[in-house]
């Protein structure tokens, strides 16, 4: 994503936080957003390569972007704002694979490079840097954080761990910090965090509503939302935290379905979460104004009903 200031009428020297500018999300240094109004779905249960986008701001259904370089279901995803990146997954074992796009081109992946443990149902959170990697599973959970620097292609590296080893947590950023919600393992109502640009251990931040594990995590930059997920029976609540507060949930308001693995991904404005389970799958994609609380609504429907896939947003 570019971000082009005239220097003559224009004063950005003074904001704070992340907001937007003549329409394209910065942060207080002017980075720009790895936010984007092109939001990606790929992957799919049974294993599928189809990379699918929707246009956030447009309600309206899913269309074809091209094909991961491997088919795979249970991926997550993140991006820089210009480049989408998907990793992990299971095809008929764990796979360690991160594929690329550039997310304003429709088209096929390429091979990023190699995780450092192969697995599916991690989360993925990133900035306009840096993309983690966090938890999974491959014989069992895993407390694994794993990063790349997005712009250059090679493998992960060891960033650090979770609190617990953790399987379906539900990943999201701001320009500073990377949050991981719920999961399946002891304690499954945590939310962690890191600071993204310093290696090290996840370091707890406040608690979900309820425990609960499959969750669907998106972003405006300052607040985090988290919808859906397994606690017993298949949520439709939406709830939220400030990324840069820690503390416990707040009720946001509901999905039109409740459903488990959805995938979520947003701009500045708008988040969305397409398919899930309800219990079986479904192609519904829902949307919130994130920085207003309230009941999701319906966006579209996806390519075909769907679980397990992997989103990011940019451009």
């Amino acid at each position: 994503m570019s971000l082009t200031i005239n220097h003559q009428t224009d004063d950005i020297s003074n904001l704070t936080g992340a907001t937007t500018f003549n329409g394209v999300a910065v942060g207080g240094d002017n980075t720009p957003s790895p936010l984007g109004d092109r939001g990606l779905f790929a992957g799919a249960s049974g294993g599928s390569n189809v990379i699918q986008y929707v246009t956030i701001p447009t309600p309206g259904n899913a269309t074809d972007f091209g094909d991961m370089t491997v088919s795979r279901s249970g991926l997550t995803g993140c991006s820089n704002g210009s480049r989408g990146v998907f990793a992990g997954g299971y095809i008929s074992t764990f796979t360690d694979v991160i594929d690329y796009v550039t997310i304003a081109n429709t088209g096929n992946a390429t091979d990023f490079g190699n995780l450092t443990v192969a697995r599916d149902d991690a989360a993925g959170a990133s900035n306009s840097t840096r993309g983690l990697f966090a938890g999974g599973r491959d014989s069992s959970n895993l407390d694994v954080i794993d990063y790349i620097t997005i712009d250059t292609a090679g493998n992960a590296t060891d960033f650090g761990n979770l609190i617990a080893a953790k399987r379906g947590v539900a990943g999201t950023a701001s320009l500073t910090r990377a949050l991981f919600m719920g999961g399946e393992s002891a304690s499954v109502d945590t939310i962690q965090y890191v600071t993204i640009s310093t290696l090290g251990n996840a370091t707890d931040f406040g608690d979900l509503l309820a425990a609960i594990t499959a969750g669907g995590a998106c972003t405006n930059l300052t607040r985090a939302i988290h919808a859906g997920g397994y606690d017993g029976t298949r949520s439709n609540v939406i709830q939220y935290v400030t990324i840069d507060t820690t503390g416990n949930a707040t009720d946001f308001g509901d999905l039109t379905v409740g459903r488990n693995s959805a995938a979520a991904s947003s701009n500045s404005t708008r988040g969305i979460f397409g398919g899930g389970n309800s219990p079986t799958t479904v192609d519904v994609i829902d949307y919130v104004t994130i920085a207003s609380t309230g009941n999701a609504t319906d966006f579209g429907n996806l390519l075909s009903s769907t679980t397990d896939m992997g989103a990011c947003s940019g451009d």
